[in-house]
């Protein structure tokens, strides 16, 4: 099968798989921001950036995000296509960018570290100004949330994901990457 077509074919696998996990598994962390939910669609996103590269993962974190928000998610509405995106490209991109330079256990590990940290930041500066504007909240009331639910709650969710991810890639990599098709390294 011609390489191009072969990663296409899994992307849209992944993609795929992320927009069936989000539909059979979503659950709200914290009881105080019940629109907050865990669901696990980022690990097929992570597995896409570790395997074809961050701009891999930054395309199939956009098709995900507007797949996600017109079908099973599409009671968050363009609020959650754009949180969305916001944080997995967080993640996709640091994530991905550290694991393309040190493309080893190791670099996968402090690279997904690294991802959730920087998606936590992300996502208190996202919602200070993007959730007060959709939700038409006080900027007060969001920010009184953002320590004790918001922050927590996104690096409980980008953690996790980050630890299934960095669990099952490998298994995963020897199935979807050919030898003579991984990406190139610098």
């Amino acid at each position: 099968m011609n390489p191009k077509i072969r990663k296409l074919t899994i992307m849209a696998m992944l993609v795929a798989i992320s927009v069936v996990l989000v539909y059979l598994i979503h659950f709200p962390i914290f009881p105080a921001a019940a629109f907050l939910e865990y669901d696990p669609a980022d690990i097929p996103i992570l597995v896409g950036t570790f395997a074809f590269g961050p701009a891999a993962g930054f395309l199939l974190t956009v098709v995900t995000c507007v797949l996600q928000g017109v079908t099973v998610s599409a009671g968050s509405g363009p609020y959650g296509i754009i949180m969305h995106l916001i944080a997995t490209s967080t993640m996709v991109l640091v994530a991905g960018n550290i694991y393309r330079v040190k493309h080893t256990r190791s670099g996968a590990a402090v690279g997904l570290v690294v991802g959730t940290i920087c998606w936590g930041i992300v996502m208190v500066i996202a919602n200070h100004f993007i959730t007060p504007l959709f939700m038409g909240v006080p900027v007060d009331v969001v920010d009184a949330m953002l320590l004790p639910v918001i922050l927590p709650f996104n690096l409980i969710k980008a953690g996790v994901n980050a630890l299934i991810t960095f669990l099952i890639y490998k298994t995963i990599s020897r199935h979807i990457i050919h030898r003579g098709e991984a990406r190139k390294e610098p």
